[in-house]
């Protein structure tokens, strides 16, 4: 049972602002990054596409220890992780800022990666066990505007300050953000913690941890020679193998750091696997885009950033009318066509070229962002169609994970398919003409996420989208007319 050490004069509105800040704080900082990801690779020396373990490896933070920071907030308390994770995001904003080169700037953003994947949810679980019910729904209404905002300001914020400023600059902006919430999480946090809670199956931990950070490194390494080729395959191997590992040891426990069973269910299974190839296009988009609008087109950060943004507007704009598309077509025919459409327009970003209106770029990624928000707002809603109350939680970590996973591939694999078109040509430098392969190649991955919806039943989801949902009526009884 939570302990509630109860201070006067808690505001309601305060505790869910302070998240929402941290909340902002990261994803404008991912959406920064990618924008300056060109102009850091030269100050690294080293290639662009060698970038891509400074975006995978965030990521694949995040998806290693999400699954322990519920543990964690109920073992140590949430106001006490949640301002470690602010210190170890500033401090891995720092080392980002001071890295000399590639080797220390990944590792610099793992570290980000392991602050942001305490902060944010520990965040939302202090609002689900401090807010009442009854103000439930508007507080985590304040993490959605960070999350809808942060990417729209992060591409040209990113571009502004890496045309004008030094790119170390994107790292250090987090610091005030990051001490402001510190000492708003110091003053109106509540600790709480759960007195009763299952053992940390840390056995499981590490085989998943090891897993994916050997699997990821491996296929992230590939293609450049980032890693010598037998290191490379080994890292596969040897990722492929824990994660086995990892699977025969979770069936043996009640309360595993990953709850792999819950795929049981089909509006899980789906929203998990369709929604994991889906994501990987747009893990691409962040790390093709940029490249292509600056290496390949010539642009400056600035005007590459006021290009970008457009997806994240889209996403934005659409928001809200995503549960009205859903109350009246359901969920599978809107999963199944949405995903053709959005995958055949992110295999459009490949036919632009430097003569490319501008104008128009920016309206093909505002229609296909709009298109993203609604698959994603879909499968985020689909994923507890069918789960209880006590597999929520369980199933949210193994969605996180699974959303942070495909990014990181998304990334990987997009870089695979850029370095694969510029060899074809006989290059080894990147040129215009190789982005569209590359868009191609991503737009083909996500476009298979229609074999997983389409697997889903008719009425899949009713109750959830509405979509010809009848409330059962209670039976008549003894006493009952």
């Amino acid at each position: 049972m939570a302990k509630h050490f109860s201070t006067p004069m808690r505001p309601a509105k305060i505790v869910p602002l302070v998240v929402a800040t941290a909340l902002f704080m990261e994803n404008t900082d991912s959406t920064v990054i990618a924008t300056a990801l060109p102009t850091i690779a030269r100050s690294l020396g080293e290639d662009p596409i060698a970038l891509k373990l400074a975006l995978t490896a965030y990521l694949v933070s995040l998806a290693i220890f999400i699954p322990i920071s519920g543990w964690m907030a109920d073992r140590y308390g949430a106001r006490t992780v949640f301002r470690a994770a602010l210190l170890v995001f500033m401090a891995g904003s720092l080392a980002c800022a001071a890295s000399g080169g590639l080797l220390g700037f990944v590792a610099a953003r793992f570290l980000q990666g392991l602050g942001g994947a305490m902060m944010v949810p520990v965040g939302r679980l202090v609002i689900l066990r401090s807010v009442p019910k009854s103000e439930l729904v508007s507080a985590l209404a304040y993490l959605t505007i960070p999350a809808l905002i942060g990417p729209i300001l992060g591409p040209p914020l990113g571009g502004l300050i890496t045309t004008w400023l030094d790119w170390r600059w994107i790292f250090f902006i987090n610091i005030p953000i990051g001490i402001a919430g510190f000492v708003l999480a110091s003053l109106y946090f509540e600790d709480l913690r759960e007195a009763e809670r299952p053992p940390l199956d840390l056995s499981g931990f590490l085989l998943l941890g090891a897993g994916l950070a050997a699997l990821m490194l491996g296929l992230a390494s590939t293609g450049r020679h980032l890693l010598p080729d037998w290191l490379s395959w080994a890292c596969l191997g040897g990722g492929a193998a824990l994660l086995a590992l990892y699977f025969r040891h979770s069936r043996k426990l009640a309360h595993p750091v990953l709850r792999l069973d819950l795929m049981r269910h089909p509006t899980f299974r789906a929203a998990v696997t369709g929604g994991s190839l889906f994501r990987i296009g747009t893990g691409a988009i962040p790390f093709l885009l940029p490249l292509m609008l600056q290496v390949g087109f010539g642009l400056d950060p600035l005007h590459s950033g006021l290009i970008t943004f457009a997806a994240a507007a889209g996403a934005m704009f659409v928001k809200t009318v995503g549960p009205r598309i859903l109350r009246t077509f359901g969920f599978r025919p809107v999963m199944v066509a949405n995903a053709v459409l959005a995958s055949a327009f992110l295999a459009v970003n490949g036919l632009y070229t430097a003569q490319t209106s501008h104008w128009l770029i920016v309206g093909v990624l505002f229609l296909g962002g709009c298109l993203r928000s609604v698959q994603f707002t879909c499968v985020n809603a689909i994923a507890y169609a069918d789960l209880d109350s006590r597999e929520m939680s369980a199933g949210t970590s193994l969605a996180s994970v699974a959303q942070q996973l495909s990014l990181s591939l998304g990334v990987s694999l997009s870089a695979l398919a850029l370095e694969g078109a510029a060899a074809w040509h006989g290059r080894t430098d990147i040129a215009a003409q190789d982005f569209g392969p590359a868009f191609l190649a991503v737009a083909l991955v996500s476009a298979t996420s229609v074999l997983a919806f389409r697997r889903l039943a008719p009425d899949a989801g009713a109750e959830v989208s509405g979509k010809g949902f009848v409330p059962a009526v209670p039976t008549a009884g003894p006493g009952r007319k």
